[in-house]
């Protein structure tokens, strides 16, 4: 059986291929002329055994079947958070030289009876491996993300002691915000694709490892410019859990369960944010705001053991050293993987800076997506400068209990994991592709219009409750907290829905310009918001930023009703759909070859 592909045709082509031998009738092939080059193709494979004989090992299989799974109808995700960015140059030119072991041919010579694939049941196949094993890595990778993304967060409960201990500004200070969430983003597009060259285990222990040890300078920092410094090279390095974990949880899920799995892995990560205030302002009041950075590297040691537990998942890496271990032990440089190729780190890395950054200057559906989720982004980070200001300046909260006010909106966050199975029945009610059977990408878009409303709900509610002056009790800007967070959910995950279902193979790219530009906004905005809030007071100012989110309802509206007519004049979108006409019609020229075939032989 051949092995879950994460580079076959993505569901947003709404092209299904289908690979069934056919004939126009019992020993009547479709062209005589073609059944006479056939039998003359035969007929010399059969006088040069050594070229075409199949082999009996379990781990062949034909590169054409009968009939395809059924997708889950939120798969495109799945492609997005394991597509190999390598393999979206190697679609341009499907012929090129494929290296394999000592001996470089074109991928046309492969023969299909010597791919290495996973079988039924293979022991090496990730996906069959003992459930409880599964488990833990779910638990482990997503600890781990949770670690890089509450280094990012706890810090900002900690900006009074950085203040005082350096006599600095409270923007210069804030500064350690900006300089981590750059970092992600330089390493999202440096650092977490060598996954793609040497698979996830080497990358996880080699970056978390250096993650965890940079935190060290930090809690020994003697400046504000030295903390910032290092605050960028820990962000960078810890990008690559950040980046890769969601793709371990899809490497090991079956794809019934993907969903559930994606659900239990997202709840840490996106409550990091939200956890690191609350931890950090408890650190803070008591130990001092070095200890933030100490406690952090300890759950970092903790999350580097657990990582140490767990075996290389990456179906490409797997498959690689199955086939070169095939090749040792037969003598034979015919076996081969879907996945050998000549790529080097360098062509690799320069691909990944290049294509996400090409993308998102010429395809207008990033330029909204980009604008809309980098605003969204930034005002969550925002909050975490702004709600300190609330609470300790003007309620009189110590810097403990001021962290809890953050409770609102990670409730927002966790309702909105939990309703995910509403979430998904909204989708699948919406029309279906005829040829596919699957919903569109804009299906997505209506619980993305549902996040872009729930958003400015929650920071309206917040602004104009907020101060004591008002007379309202401290609860109710907390609770809208909850909406909040759940659009800001909401909004992130169905976003990127939305675009891994439109570019397909491409989308890896797509998220990954995604991700830079929100980073830097995101890092950027939170800045400004010392001045904002002590300038206009925090009324204004969470008024301005609630206004901001209601003019950006549109966006995410817009899709929903016209997303169809904006895909279709994408340029990217449009050159992958011929591709994969022309792939479709070349796999069904050989699935004709093959029948013919087939009818010789029976007669």
């Amino acid at each position: 059986m051949a092995a879950s592909n994460p580079e076959k045709e993505p569901p947003a082509t709404h092209i299904h291929i289908h690979t069934q031998s056919r004939t126009t009738g019992y020993g009547s092939p479709s062209s005589s002329t073609e059944l006479d080059d056939d039998i003359a193709e035969e007929k010399k494979n059969n006088n040069n055994p050594t070229t075409t004989s199949s082999p009996t090992s379990s781990d062949s299989s034909s590169s054409s079947s009968d009939s395809e799974p059924e997708e889950d109808p939120l798969s495109p995700l799945e492609h997005a958070l394991t597509a190999a960015i390598s393999t979206e140059a190697a679609a341009h030119d499907s012929l090129g030289p494929t290296r394999t072991m000592t001996s470089v041919a074109s991928a046309a010579s492969r023969l299909p009876d010597f791919e290495v694939t996973f079988d039924d049941n293979d022991p090496e196949n990730p996906r069959n491996w003992n459930v409880w094993y599964r488990g833990w890595i779910i638990f482990t990778v997503s600890f781990s993300t949770w670690v890089v993304v509450l280094l990012s967060s706890i810090y900002t409960a900690t900006i009074p002691g950085i203040q005082h201990e350096f006599d600095a500004s409270q923007t210069i200070v804030t500064l350690g915000l900006t300089t981590y969430l750059f970092g992600l983003a330089g390493g999202t597009v440096v650092v977490a694709p060598m996954s793609e060259l040497y698979g996830r285990r080497p990358v996880y222990l080699s970056c978390f490892a250096v993650f965890t040890l940079l935190i060290i300078p930090c809690g020994l920092a003697t400046s504000v410019a030295e903390l910032l410094v290092v605050r960028f090279f820990v962000a960078l390095f810890g990008s690559a859990t950040l980046a890769n974990s969601p793709g371990s949880v899809v490497d090991i899920a079956h794809p019934d369960y993907l969903a559930l799995c994606m659900l239990l892995w997202s709840i840490a990560p996106l409550n990091g944010p939200v956890i690191g205030p609350i931890i950090g302002g408890f650190v803070y009041q008591y130990l001092g705001w070095r200890w933030a950075n100490w406690i952090n590297m300890m759950l970092g040691g903790l999350a580097f053991l657990f990582l140490l537990t767990v075996k290389e998942t990456y179906a490409p890496v797997l498959l690689q050293s199955k086939a070169a271990r095939r090749r040792a032990s037969t003598a034979d440089d015919r076996w081969w993987s879907p996945f050998d190729s000549s790529a080097s780190a360098l062509s690799l890395i320069k691909l990944n800076l290049s294509r996400p950054f090409v993308l998102a200057t010429t395809e207008p559906i990033l330029w909204f997506f980009n604008f809309w989720l980098s605003i969204v982004y930034s005002i969550l980070y925002l909050c975490f400068v702004a709600y300190p200001i609330v609470f300790v300046e003007h309620r009189g909260w110590s810097p403990s209990m001021s962290g809890l006010a953050f409770i609102g909106i990670g409730a927002g966050v966790i309702v909105a994991i939990i309703l995910e199975p509403l979430w998904r029945h909204i989708i699948l009610s919406h029309k279906k592709d005829p040829e596919t059977g699957l919903v569109y990408p804009e299906a997505s878009a209506s619980i993305m219009t549902l996040g872009a409303v729930l958003t400015p709900l929650g920071q309206l509610v917040f602004a104009w409750t907020c101060l004591p002056a008002e007379r309202f009790h401290w609860a109710i800007p907390i609770a809208f907290g909850i909406p909040f967070g759940m659009g800001n959910t909401m909004s992130f995950i169905y976003g990127s829905n939305y675009l891994a279902g439109s570019y397909g193979r491409y989308s890896a790219s797509a998220l990954a310009s995604n991700a830079v530009i929100r980073s830097v906004v995101g890092g950027t905005l939170p800045l400004a918001a010392p001045a904002m809030y002590h300038n206009l007071t925090p009324q204004w100012a969470g008024t301005l930023l609630g206004l901001l989110c209601v003019c950006l309802i549109p966006i995410p509206w817009m899709f929903y009703r016209y997303g169809d007519r904006i895909r279709a004049k994408s340029k990217v979108i449009r050159q992958m759909r011929e591709e994969t006409d022309k792939s479709e019609g070349r796999r069904a020229k050989h699935a004709a070859r093959a029948a013919r075939r087939a009818t010789w032989r029976r007669l």
